[in-house]
């Protein structure tokens, strides 16, 4: 969805010139002929979605400068670009000093008008992301700080509303990278718990003899290792919400002392002579099929039915293909700020390309691809050619990328022991077939200087391939690379793999 620009301007033929010349570069508009009137249409809810006001300075009545001094403490307020036929330095000052982003002398052209326009609406995504990110640690995040577009997302923020008035168990289900947590924390922000602790657990990447002690505390002594007292996850979460992700991992031992926690609103920390209480609200989340984790004898069925008290369904980022047009823009503009690049937005070919293709790794995946071609772009405006590895998924598209390196010249392979002393015998590079292409990847075993590569360096590197082969599916990465689900966890915090939030 185009973001939509409000005109404020007494001259209802300069408004119109300016609604035809802002339509024409792609963005909604709404009009206002007096500075009352553009308080009125920011202050109704229907028009919250306003991203930037294009402000004449010169109106009778409220001026353009009441209108700055009378929004410049509203946090939610737009981005302000101010316009005047008297081009004078004081009154540029003066309006940048109430709030102003621009400030653009009539009549303006389309071209500084676009330039103009485009940098507030960076002001505006990273203004909002500061927001988000304010809110999100201080857990009174909404749903309406989240990007929200196609019915489905809209009929699961109806039901989170629901769900935040009660202090009813929640579970969370939905395909890896859909924003399980996000939306857990948006029906935290939304209750009466709002800007209580927000405790995250991963229950899959918890080691199995810790997970006890992690959740519920133990005491000083309790077992080999427990020089100090632990408070645990539940008691950290005293008076806020306890979000179980990956729930449907807890080994069984642990389920029974969850399930007892729940019923009993009471923990027994490993060593304690005396159970404690605890006030949480429990959402989980997973992406398993519980029913069949059920069947399978590996979930309690009695605990399953107590924590799937009121089920909250994510689709997956295929069946919100409405949000990808804000989704994409929105990572742009936080990755670009963040690497110091001067990325103004992506082709539109390239964003059909980004349509047609399904994600199967959702809104985490589509996060990781924007970030990749934002570190990766030459130019100001992303195309086809900075998503190689989607445009190889999608029929009708294709990449122009560099030549891969021939294996008989950059790739060395070497069969048999080496010679000591034989220098010909070193392989630089590290031979990686692609099942999709004729071509030879290689993660180089040596440095540019020539020297041998530290182990945990290429260790690193094979993780990280092995993350982009199977797509960010922990549970295959950590079979294929012959190593447990909490080992990959480990070494991913050690070599700084995180996942990113969605």
């Amino acid at each position: 969805m185009s973001k939509r620009i409000l005109i404020v301007d007494d001259d209802p033929t300069q408004r119109r010139i300016l609604e035809e010349t802002i339509k024409r570069l792609g963005y909604q508009t709404c009009t206002a002929s007096d500075g009352e009137e553009a308080i009125q249409s920011l202050e109704q809810s229907d028009n919250n979605d306003i991203a930037v006001m294009l402000l004449d300075l010169v109106m009778p009545g409220m001026s353009g400068q009441e209108v700055l001094e009378r929004i410049r403490h509203n946090p939610s307020a737009p981005p302000t670009i101010v316009q005047t036929a008297n081009g004078s330095i004081d009154t540029a000052i003066d309006a940048m000093r109430s709030g102003a982003v621009d400030f653009v002398i009539k009549p303006v052209s389309p071209e500084r008008l676009e330039v103009s326009l485009k940098n507030a609406l960076k002001i505006d995504s990273l203004q909002g992301e500061i927001t988000r990110i304010k809110r999100k640690v201080s857990g009174t995040m909404t749903f309406d700080d989240m990007i929200i577009r196609c019915e489905e997302m809209t009929r699961v923020a109806s039901i989170g509303k629901r769900a935040a008035v009660s202090n009813i168990p929640v579970l969370v289900e939905g395909e890896s990278g859909v924003g399980k947590e996000l939306i857990a924390r948006a029906i935290q922000g939304e209750s009466d718990r709002a800007g209580g602790p927000f405790i995250t657990v991963n229950c899959g990447a918890i080691p199995e003899n810790l997970v006890e002690s992690i959740l519920f505390g133990h005491e000083k002594g309790s077992f080999t290792g427990a020089v100090d007292k632990r408070k645990g996850k539940f008691l950290e979460a005293d008076g806020g919400t306890l979000f179980l992700d990956e729930v449907g991992e807890l080994p069984l031992p642990a389920q029974v002392k969850l399930l007892r926690a729940l019923q009993e609103g009471e923990i027994d920390p490993v060593g304690s002579k005396r159970p404690v209480k605890v006030d949480i609200r429990l959402i989980s989340a997973t992406n398993r099929d519980m029913i069949e984790l059920v069947k399978d004898g590996k979930f309690r069925e009695d605990l399953y039915y107590r924590l799937n008290v009121f089920p909250v369904q994510v689709p997956p980022l295929r069946n919100r293909m409405d949000e990808i047009d804000e989704l994409v823009d929105y990572f742009i503009t936080c990755f670009a700020a963040e690497e110091g690049k001067k990325i103004d937005g992506i082709d539109p070919e390239a964003l059909r390309l980004l349509k047609a293709y399904n994600w199967p790794g959702n809104i985490r995946q589509l996060e990781n691809t924007i970030f990749r071609a934002v570190v990766l772009a030459d130019d100001a405006v992303l195309t086809i050619d900075d998503f190689p590895q989607i445009a190889a998924h999608v029929d009708g598209f294709e990449a122009s990328v560099p030549p891969a390196p021939s294996p008989a010249s950059d790739v060395q392979t070497h069969e048999g022991p080496a010679i000591i002393g034989d220098e010909s015998t070193i392989p630089h590079t590290i031979e990686v077939s692609n099942d999709a292409s004729d071509q030879v990847l290689g993660i180089p075993a040596m440095t540019t200087g020539g020297e041998i590569r530290p182990l945990d360096a290429i260790e690193a590197d094979m993780i990280r391939l092995a993350l982009g082969k199977y797509r960010g599916h922990m549970t295959e990465v950590a079979k294929r690379l012959g190593i447990g689900r909490s080992t990959l966890y480990r070494k991913m915090r050690e070599f700084g793999l995180e996942a990113r939030l969605n």
